[in-house]
């Protein structure tokens, strides 16, 4: 290996001399299983890091639009994501789209 592990500072320097912890070997790898395989009850409840999972995600889509409406709704301030949809979402409930 090419760092030497740190000892954790709950064990003693002689614990930490005497223990004899042999580098893995290919055969060590080939039977080596995944931890979802080998515990599937402690996988599932696992905390997951990141976003939750939402009903019903937002999808990208990419379209052009004039450099001078960009500009201007930029220049709305943060959150302007939220308020291009919010228009959207109104001009489609008075069909206007």
């Amino acid at each position: 290996m090419s760092k030497k592990p740190e000892k954790p500072p709950h064990v003693s320097q002689q614990e930490w001399d005497e223990a004899e912890i042999p580098e893995w070997t290919e055969e060590d790898f080939a039977r080596a299983k995944p931890f979802k395989e080998v515990f599937p009850e402690q996988f599932k409840t696992w905390k997951r890091i990141g976003r939750p999972p939402v009903a019903a995600p937002k999808v990208h889509i990419g379209f052009r639009l004039a450099a001078d409406v960009v500009e201007g709704i930029r220049a709305t301030g943060k959150g302007y994501n939220a308020r291009v949809e919010k228009v959207l979402r109104d001009a489609l409930a008075k069909g206007e789209l």
